[in-house]
């Protein structure tokens, strides 16, 4: 299903073929449902029972009807589908696209379905509809719009001027107001955001503060030669993307500081690996040196922020170890050239909050303390993995920024979108690729940064949002060495670059290669994910794992399983000692711990059922009981606290300082009423990791905890933002609309140093990377 045709921030208009009416054999009678409210409200109560629509889709259906008796059950219909497409990810309902194909309009079918005595599917109903006809029966003035007004709905047609036939291939969107304005919002601001250009009157001072920042940074697309891996040497590997052939030196981490520094808004994109963060760094610091030159006496207050609080502790960290390396001194010295009085000193901020307690979420509301009205306080914005962040979050965000602030996106573009509607970053990097800068911005970076744009990348009928994009396009990571960015990439290939068939054979040609980070797994018994999850099966990876060495020639750790965890548990625990009394030595066990757990994560696409988490979570846990790694009953396992558990925190819970995404082990520690240095009774306490070097654990009651579930198998989504030293991806023997290409990018890129690719069922990879995610919205 592809995106109805829309004209968005680039100018380009993206079509689909007009809609068709579903052909039959005989003639089809229309369904009672289109005509009749009654009939449709009996409908959706059957879509209702079957998991089709959700309860909260219904009651809008009755709410409209109640409000407005004459409105059109093809009216009512529309706003059920709308609704329903919100929850599935789509800010809108593409008419055009939903008569193409009428059965992606619902969640079919749910986790678990068996599709036994199904009620009439959307194909059946919409069998006889009309495009011309269904666009005719949007007109309520209680209920639909075309935009400025009170009405629940807003219909958005052809855009004005278009001649008849574009107008028709174009179709219409319907939206619930709120998401109508959210999607207005993003317009309006970035809009004006890119109208400003920063202000130039440093320009001599630009090009220098990037020099020192990047003379020693090695140029990004550097060659690899006589390059040996495992007693292998690879000639003559040419690099696929035939976009990069003439960009061999260009260093695309000096061109997003200098493109980010031109504007008020603007986004850094690429893959794991690639530098995001050591390129924001470098971009604080030149901002802050353009700052100080202008005005030594008011350095710029700049916030970092991430969607959960997960991204926020993982983008601490990196971003702390990246500010030591800035050549501050080189910067500071100069300053004292280019300002008349002594500037403060370049302090580049290190601390990361989540966007809800950025922006001061209230309880039980979707207002914010900070808005249009009551603007933050902050001069620079940085918001790292911006391909989780929603719509509704994303216009938040912007609402309340001050108006002279500069707004900052990084992401990995082809990650998966937000679990919420929307898909903003990957909307709006859509062109990133090919980059489109115009003459004058490869002009103006020629003479910025020294290097001159190859001329793929120049584009006379570039937008302004493509001048405000730089996608960093190699991966540090991982190399063309590497099985596991080899397979990224070969996944990661947009549908329109190559056919179906051509993506199979490059993604099975990298699984048969051998490379010796990369196993693929197929089911044929239990036996084999049982040992995987064990031990980690580093007997199916070249020479059993042993003899790998990272970029910096240290020696990679073998593939483990949860075996190694449980066992670090049992091997440091410390003897004889009170935990009152000798705090230290239990937050050291738990340190370790906490970091052998992070060697190993099963990922899987589904929660529900003997393949999502919900399953294979009890499973594990029995199998590691069986290995006596584990110690309880099976209802214990299902639903208890036992020693060993890891545990994912779900909601942010600021009294206890912790967010969602936060993983615990649960430990036994001696119970304090017992006598120190006897046995005696133990109670359990979960261990989570902090970023205070003066207290690294932050324990916690187990009855404390209420938004938690265990985390032996965790959900690709949930991973986002997260990365294991072997990462296991498990799909499930049958296709299901949640399988897509980008769930498995974000899947294998989670793998640092190995991957295990798991089939429960031979095929479903093929079947997964030709499918792709295609949110309907106006971007």
């Amino acid at each position: 299903m592809k995106d109805t045709q829309t004209f968005d921030l680039f100018g380009d208009a993206v079509e689909t073929p007009d809609a068709q009416p579903s052909s039959a054999s005989a003639p089809v009678s229309a369904h009672l449902a289109l005509s009749d409210t009654s009939e449709l409200l009996a409908l959706c109560e059957r879509w209702v029972a079957r998991g089709w629509l959700r309860d909260l889709d219904r009651a809008l259906v009755r709410f409209l009807a109640t409000e407005a008796p004459d409105a059109p059950a093809l009216l009512l219909l529309a706003a059920a589908l709308a609704s329903h497409q919100l929850g599935r990810g789509h800010v809108c309902l593409d008419l055009n696209a939903t008569l193409n194909a009428p059965d992606f309009a619902l969640s079919l079918p749910p986790e678990g379905d068996d599709l036994s005595d199904p009620p009439p599917l959307p194909s059946e109903v919409l069998a006889t509809l009309t495009l011309k006809e269904w666009q005719a029966a949007l007109h309520h003035p209680l209920l639909v719009s075309d935009g400025p007004g009170n009405t629940p709905l807003v219909v958005v047609n052809a855009h004005s001027g278009l001649g008849a036939k574009q107008q028709a291939s174009i179709g219409t969107r319907l939206y619930l107001r709120r998401y109508w304005q959210y999607e207005q919002t993003l317009h309006q601001q970035i809009a004006t955001r890119l109208e400003a250009t920063a202000d130039e009157a440093h320009r001599d001072l630009l090009p220098q503060a990037l020099n020192v920042l990047f003379e020693d940074r090695v140029f990004e697309n550097h060659v690899l030669e006589n390059h040996v891996l495992e007693n292998h040497v690879l000639e003559n590997h040419v690099l696929e993307n035939s976009v990069f052939e003439n960009a061999s030196t260009l260093n695309w981490q000096k061109t997003a500081c200098a493109l980010a520094a031109r504007s008020r808004f603007g986004i850094i994109t690429g893959g794991p690996g690639t530098g995001k963060t050591t390129t924001v760094v470098r971009l604080l610091a030149l901002l802050q040196t353009l700052q100080l030159a202008h005005s030594p006496s008011q350095p710029l207050r700049i916030r970092l922020a991430a969607p959960t609080g997960k991204a926020a502790a993982r983008l601490n960290e990196s971003i702390a170890g990246q500010v030591d390396s800035l050549p501050i001194a080189q910067l500071e010295t100069l300053l004292s050239e280019h300002s008349s009085s002594v500037p403060n000193e370049i302090a580049i901020p290190t601390e990361v909050t989540t966007l809800h307690r950025l922006l001061g979420a209230r309880p039980d509301t979707r207002h914010f303390r900070y808005n249009a009205a009551n603007p933050l306080a902050l001069d620079v914005l940085v918001i790292d993995e911006a391909s989780m962040v929603d719509i509704e979050m994303m216009a938040a965000v912007l609402r309340a920024l001050p108006a002279n602030a500069q707004c900052v996106l990084l992401g990995d573009k082809d990650q998966l979108a937000s679990v919420e509607a929307g898909s903003v970053l990957g909307d709006l990097c859509r062109r990133a690729e090919a980059a489109h800068y115009t003459p004058a911005t490869a002009q103006w970076l020629a003479s910025a940064t020294g290097q001159p744009l190859p001329d793929a990348y120049i584009d006379a009928q570039g937008q302004p949002l493509d001048q405000a994009i730089t996608m960093l396009r190699v991966s540090h990571r991982f190399d063309e060495y590497s099985g596991i960015g080899q397979l990224a990439q070969a996944i990661n290939q947009p549908s329109h670059a190559q056919s179906d068939r051509e993506k199979q054979q490059a993604v099975d040609a990298v699984l048969r290669h051998g490379y010796p980070d990369l196993h693929h797994l197929t089911l044929s018994e239990d036996a084999a994910l049982d040992k995987l999850v064990i031990h980690g099966s580093a007997d199916k990876f070249l020479n059993g794992g042993e003899g790998r060495t990272n970029h910096n020639n240290e020696p990679i750790a073998p593939p483990t399983g949860y075996r190694h965890y449980l066992k670090t548990l049992n091997a440091q625990r410390p003897r004889g000692e009170s935990f009152e009394d000798n705090p230290a030595a239990f937050d050291t066990w738990a340190f370790k711990v906490l970091s052998a757990y992070s060697h190993f994560q099963l990922l899987c696409a589904l929660r529900k059922g003997p393949w999502g988490v919900e399953g294979l979570n009890l499973r594990i846990a029995k199998t590691l009981r069986g290995e006596k790694l584990l110690y309880g009953s099976d209802v214990t396992l299902e639903k208890g606290w036992y020693e060993g558990r890891p545990v994912l925190v779900t909601q942010n819970d600021y009294g206890l300082k912790l967010m969602n995404g936060d993983i615990g082990i649960t430990l036994a520690v001696p119970d304090p009423r017992s006598r120190s240095g006897t046995p005696g009774k133990t109670l359990l306490r979960v261990a989570f990791p902090t970023s205070d070097p003066e207290k690294p654990i932050r324990w916690v009651l187990p009855s404390r905890l209420h938004a938690v579930e265990t985390v032996f198998a965790m959900t690709v989504h949930k991973s986002q933002g997260s990365e294991f030293l072997h990462t296991a991806l498990l799909l499930p023997p049958t296709i299901n609309p949640i399988l897509t290409r980008e769930l498995v990018y974000t899947g294998i890129t989670r793998a640092r140093d190995w991957l295990t690719l798991v089939e429960a069922k031979r095929g479903v990879l093929n079947e997964a990377v030709t499918r792709e995610v295609m949110r309907v919205s106006g971007m």
